[in-house]
């Protein structure tokens, strides 16, 4: 947080938020397997559920984010310092009262032998085969053709090393990232996992869209883009809390859980595509089903699969769901970015080059070509200094009317794209298995 609220270019500013998400990353899922070995199995949801319920000041993050931004060109750096300061207390508290025991899989070992069962192979290839690869997805049908070579290659040598991740770890790795001992229960975890990585692109469909939706649809207030963002921040908080509490209430039901978290999910995403520039109004209980759905989800099928795993692996399983997650997110992001590129460019043609021309009577290409490039880039303030533009009353306030027209109808393709996404996970979720065998009540780690 230091790095990105003091940079004073991009390129910093990216490598403050690689160190971010590293932390964080190390964060959730340690936090989550940590409070997952405390608990007892049967009531391991409603332990996770107090542990996520710590998140709900930052639900509202986007209308804190948009308030402090809006202040001055220089305000967002305090951003930082919120983030920051939020981050400290929590390494200290860390720091003062948590003692957890050795761990039983590494017990006895010097430490030289724990640094020999680290796969550094295996988190090679995986890493830099999901990043060459995801790399070239981001690229590929946006910044060049998706048969350049600048797409091709990253693509080519990222499935290659993933390839090679599979075979290293289920041939030759001494000590796999993933042991087999993770499949107890082979057909619960398989699609547990597969239902974490649809629902992890579904989680960011709409964490990642619906903000810039919010701004490029439905008006720049600050405030007004922070309030249409706290229906998510809270609708997903309370669904991943109801359902990891109704997991321990049942000892179980996952299938009937992960069934109807699915059904929402996929019903609030898919409804989303009915937003139009006028009809705001009845989107706040489609955003609030689409939460529930996603919530319900996210966390829980992670705590799922620490049930089912032996006592040792939980925090290995917790980051292989994290990374599926993740994973999923990523990769439905390239996909909804790609579908929305490809509807948006030619609908602001449509509607912002129409209405240069007809309405203002503004025929120059070049013109026209950096009002919508403006437009896409949210930079609405230098549309009423184009020419032909400035001065002319009421001339930007068109242009920006078409540019939300424009938006509205690209966006909804992502969510009609989000469809086939949440039926893989309600097919999924019918077959799993029932995990109540599972729900007892010892405790895997007892601290001292």
């Amino acid at each position: 947080m230091i790095i990105c609220s003091t940079a004073k270019e991009m390129n910093i500013f990216i490598g403050g938020m690689v160190f971010a998400g590293i932390g964080a990353g190390i964060n959730e899922l340690t936090a989550l397997a940590a409070t997952s070995e405390l608990a007892p199995t049967a009531k391991r949801g409603k332990y996770v559920a107090v542990l996520i319920f710590t998140i709900v000041p930052f639900c509202p993050s986007v209308l804190w984010g948009q308030l402090i931004a809006s202040q001055s060109p220089s305000a967002w750096r305090w951003i930082g310092l919120l983030c920051g300061v939020w981050a400290a207390i929590g390494t200290i508290m860390t720091a003062i009262f948590y003692f957890p025991p050795p761990r039983v899989n590494s017990s006895g070992l010097t430490k030289k032998e724990m640094i020999g069962q680290i796969d550094f192979v295996g988190g090679f290839l995986s890493v830099a085969g999901m990043i060459l690869f995801m790399a070239g997805m981001q690229w590929g049908g946006y910044q060049y053709k998706w048969g350049s070579a600048h797409v091709l290659v990253p693509l080519i040598l990222g499935v290659a090393l993933l390839v090679g991740f599979a075979v290293w770890e289920a041939k030759f790795a001494k000590f796999p990232m993933f042991p087999r001992r993770l499949m107890q229960a082979p057909r619960i975890l398989l699609l547990t996992l597969v239902i974490t990585f649809i629902s992890g692109a579904n989680f960011f469909s709409i964490l990642m869209f619906w903000p810039t939706q919010a701004f490029n649809v439905y008006g720049h207030d600050p405030v007004g883009v922070g309030i249409r963002g706290i229906p998510i921040g809270f609708s997903i908080l309370a669904g991943a809390c109801i359902v990891l509490w109704l997991l321990s209430v049942f000892r179980g039901k996952n299938r009937e859980l992960m069934i109807g978290s699915s059904i929402l999910m996929t019903a609030g995403c898919g409804a989303l595509a009915v937003a139009t520039v006028d009809n705001l109004n009845v989107l706040w209980g489609i955003l609030i089903v689409a939460g529930l759905g996603i919530g319900g989800i996210v966390v829980p099928a992670s705590i799922i699969t620490t049930i089912i795993c032996p006592d040792d692996l939980i925090a290995t399983v917790a980051a292989l769901t994290l990374a599926i997650r993740v994973i999923g997110g990523s990769v439905g992001y390239c996909i909804y970015y790609n579908v929305f590129y490809n509807k948006f460019v030619p609908l602001a043609i449509k509607n912002i080059g129409g209405t240069m021309v007809l309405k203002l009577n503004i025929t120059s290409i070049p013109v026209i070509t950096e009002a919508i490039t403006l437009t896409g880039a949210s930079l609405l303030e230098e549309i009423g200094q184009l020419q032909g533009v400035k001065g002319v009353p009421g001339a930007q306030e068109l242009i920006i009317a078409a540019g939300q027209v424009a938006y509205a109808g690209a966006y909804k393709y992502v969510y009609y794209t989000s469809i086939a996404f949440g039926s893989i996970s309600i097919i999924a979720a019918c077959f799993l298995g029932d995990i109540s065998k599972y729900m007892d009540d010892h405790v895997a780690v007892v601290l001292h």
